[in-house]
């Protein structure tokens, strides 16, 4: 069973039309309609499960610049800025705190690479630097070893996951738009090429525009209306501890492990290093798109056969709109841990750092995030189907950028001034020619 997210029950009326309707009611569709309502723009938001019910309640809860690819640092920077006003935006409680993220450098290529990464960064001003001896002691005390450096952003911090998304849908629901939940989006209809209603297991919602920001379900969605969307799922696992004294407040990742307190007084967990990729039919559709990720990221990633292959290859055929469709069949992805490489993060994290040696591990669970081959979003009109905005493949960056993907994704919608130049995002790219690639040594 994934995590508990703070629920929000859904609005009891049916809307029969309305300008925009999201599809998906994670950290993105739900920061799409705040910023939309807050226009005065009448939105319908519809998600198949509950609200943040897959990845954005199921991530480490990272809100970071450092390591950002550069092709997403003016959009995490305006939403770090958004970010730091949300509980108060919202009037709730996300977790939000700045705290700072420290990534180590076990080795001189590792030093090399992030000084590469500064490098990148630079133009944009980010406040990280590399740090190391006393300095790093001070940042984070109580380790049995010492790094040969770390890169370190005092100003990157941390939101809690299963609060933030139903908390952003409540203000967005205060301000006027209409969340749905247990409601699947089955398709679009289409009049003389443009978008006519999202047509929804509950009946049709007439609607100017569409806003596809179903996460793992992305691909699937869009290949019923002939798009073709490169999109893998890589699958996370991650536990979560009892309140723990003694232990750092700034995040840690290193190549064995990583962490960062939660808001409860406990901690997140990961393996720091390992990214399970499920064997899907897709996997072969999109070899050659994602081939280079897999060369530079070979490490880490570990392409596993499972049972999704057979699920993704039944789910694969179109189904008319008036039956029961693959969305409602599974409202919520819930994949199994991978316990054995949380018992080894666990274990190297418990040698490091022996304050979690006595630890009491109270929740395990996975998530199955939306990748893209160049390791970065589609924020984007599709030129194609007039109306049609798709925001998905934050590729594990989402949960922090997306307050800032929502911005930009209202910025699309009303034809306003981006937050951002969202050229980089184009889904354009996967077809024009610039053969996308993620960015080298970062």
């Amino acid at each position: 069973m994934g995590p508990q997210v703070d629920t929000l029950p859904p609005d009891a009326d049916f809307p029969s039309q309305a300008d925009v309707v999201i599809v998906g009611g994670g950290i993105i569709g739900t920061s799409t309609a705040l910023y939309l309502a807050q226009r005065g723009i009448s939105v319908v938001l519809c998600e198949k499960g509950h609200i943040a019910g897959e990845q954005s309640s199921r991530n480490w809860g990272w809100v970071r610049k450092a390591r950002r690819d550069p092709r997403e640092i003016p959009l995490i920077v305006e939403s770090l800025r958004l970010w730091e006003g949300m509980n108060e935006t919202v009037g709730a409680e996300t977790g939000f705190r700045r705290t700072g993220i420290v990534f180590a450098a076990e080795s001189e290529e590792d030093v090399a690479r992030y000084e590469t990464w500064l490098d990148h960064a630079r133009p944009y001003q980010i406040d990280a630097r590399l740090i190391s001896g006393a300095e790093l002691d001070r940042q984070m005390p109580g380790s049995a070893v010492r790094w040969k450096a770390a890169l370190y952003c005092g100003t990157d911090g941390r939101a809690e996951p299963q609060k933030a998304a139903p908390a952003i849908a409540a203000a967005a629901r205060r301000n006027g738009a209409v969340i749905l939940t247990d409601c699947a989006v089955r398709g679009l209809d289409r009049q003389g090429g443009t978008i006519a209603a999202a047509v929804t297991e509950r009946g049709r919602i007439r609607c100017n525009s569409v806003v596809v920001a179903g996460g793992a379900w992305s691909r699937r969605f869009l290949k019923d209306l002939g798009l073709t969307l490169p999109q893998l799922k890589v699958r996370a696992s991650v536990m979560r501890t009892a309140p723990l004294e003694g232990v750092p407040e700034t995040a840690l990742w290193c190549k064995q492990f990583a962490f960062r307190r939660r808001l409860d007084g406990g901690y997140n967990i990961a393996n720091g290093n390992v990214n399970v990729v499920p064997i899907v039919p897709d996997s072969f559709r999109f070899f050659a798109d994602f081939l280079p990720a897999l060369r530079s990221d070979h490490k880490s990633l570990k392409l596993r056969p499972d049972g999704r292959f057979v699920q993704e290859w039944r789910e694969a055929a179109p189904v008319p709109l008036d039956q029961v469709s693959a969305y409602e069949n599974t409202r919520v992805l819930d994949p199994a841990p991978d316990r054995r490489y949380l018992r080894e993060a666990l274990a190297n994290l418990s040698r490091m750092y022996p304050a979690f040696a006595q630890t009491r591990v109270v929740q395990q669970w996975a998530g199955l995030i939306d990748v893209m081959p160049d390791a970065i979003p589609v924020i984007s009109p599709i030129e194609s189907v007039p109306g049609l905005i798709v925001a998905t493949g934050f590729s594990g960056h989402g949960f922090g950028i997306g307050p800032g993907a929502g911005r930009l994704i209202a910025d699309l919608v009303v034809g306003g001034t981006p937050i951002v130049e969202p050229h980089e995002f184009r889904f354009s790219r996967f077809s024009d020619g610039s053969k996308p690639r993620p960015i080298a040594g970062i």
